[in-house]
């Protein structure tokens, strides 16, 4: 089995009481997670219940927390003894954080879980839970793990804001053009075809539309909020205008917004907020948008390869730490800038003149260190930029 990065953190999470609380958009991977932490435990007093099938919801769909208590007794666990409860997809259950604290404080137990939805994981689940969970973010593969799941075996260097070596280039740039189309989902990755990667992100798609709708939202018309995903897709990149989407689709601007809300705390879309400086009184504070994953973003919408290249780098660079942009009302902009420090600008073939052009808005903001990212050499041979497929 392929590990991830973020599993050797999860791992050491075992070792606490805390409840660990796995989210992410769906099929991402967050059963293989749990999986590979439930082979971890050594112990035989553990089970893994799948909340999706029926038989394992209803156990807990019972007011008494003695029958569920009983119920799990029958599936295996001794409450006498230190045991593990690994719990996929508990958003499928009303009020079961009522039962993990009331569980959790009164018993040796250890809870693994997971969700599909930052609304429930951040929301209800953390209230319910203050102090007695960790919760981790489980996103579509990074290019590093991308390349780890295509069995590339040689060891990556630390990644740095330093142009890219030219032979690493050639040497990624096949695969990371196949990041940049059918994007990290792990088993979209791991399947061979073109056409099976295709079907399988149809398949994601759907999926997310028709489940998720239904068990995390009060939304009942999908096929709207498909009219929605459709339109964002031709405007990746861009700044949101709530009036313009409203007008363009003919969805009042307040739906949209929770339409926009709903994609982005299920983790099917980010939002990107401005950097703002104190003297800056000039800035544009509409966030800018980005599909998490380019396979989804790829089978919405026919895009220029500029905007798929840009929507890769911001997932890219949001795993590198906080993730803003800057743009003044007059038009000036830089992409990104990380951690308020770093500045970025991305171009497909990148140029002398755009390095200069972002080392001069990033000193205007008073940030020291820019940088470009690039997908090829430009033909007057400039090559002092960073390979979008070093950022790993």
């Amino acid at each position: 089995m392929f590990t991830r990065d973020l599993y050797s953190e999860l791992e050491e999470s075992l070792k606490v009481k805390q409840v660990i609380a796995i989210t992410g958009l769906r099929r991402v991977g967050k059963t293989t997670a749990l999986q590979f932490l439930f082979n971890r435990v050594e112990s035989s007093n553990k089970v893994f219940l799948d909340l999706e099938k029926i038989e394992f919801r209803y156990i807990f769909n019972v007011e008494k927390y003695d029958e569920i208590i009983t119920s799990l007794e029958i599936e295996g666990i001794d409450f006498q003894e230190k045991a593990y409860i690994f719990l996929d997809e508990i958003q499928l259950i009303i009020n079961i954080t009522s039962f993990i604290k009331y569980v959790y404080d009164h018993y040796n137990v250890k809870f693994v879980v997971s969700g599909s939805s930052s609304f429930y994981m951040k929301g209800a689940f953390s209230e319910s839970l203050a102090g007695r969970k960790r919760i981790y973010e489980l996103w579509p593969l990074s290019f590093g793990e991308f390349l780890q799941f295509n069995n590339v075996k040689t060891k990556l260097p630390a990644f740095n804001l330093k142009k890219t070596n030219q032979n690493f280039i050639s040497k990624y740039q096949r695969l990371y053009r196949e990041y940049l189309q059918f994007g990290g989902f792990p088993e979209v990755v791991l399947s061979k075809s073109i056409k099976e990667k295709q079907a399988l992100l149809k398949d994601i798609t759907d999926s997310y539309i028709k489940f998720d709708i239904l068990f995390l939202s009060d939304f009942t018309n999908a096929d709207e909020l498909y009219k929605v995903i459709k339109l964002l897709s031709s405007r990746v990149g861009s700044k949101i205008d709530y009036t313009k989407l409203s007008s363009i689709i003919g969805i009042n601007r307040h739906k949209i917004k929770e339409y926009l809300l709903f994609l982005e705390n299920t983790y099917f879309i980010k939002l990107i907020k401005p950097f703002v400086t104190n003297k800056d009184r000039e800035i544009a504070l509409q966030s800018k948008l980005y599909f998490s994953d380019n396979g989804i973003l790829n089978t919405f919408a026919n895009i220029s390869s500029g905007a798929v290249f840009e929507n890769a780098i911001a997932n890219q660079l949001s795993l590198k730490g906080k993730l803003n942009y800057y743009a003044k009302k007059t038009g000036q902009e830089i992409d990104f800038i990380i951690d308020e420090k770093v500045a970025i600008e991305v171009k497909e073939t990148p140029t002398s003149s755009d390095l200069k052009i972002v080392v001069r808005r990033a000193k205007s903001i008073n940030i020291h260190e820019a940088a470009l990212v690039g997908l090829e050499v430009a033909g007057s041979g400039f090559d002092d930029f960073i390979f979008g497929g070093a950022i790993y």
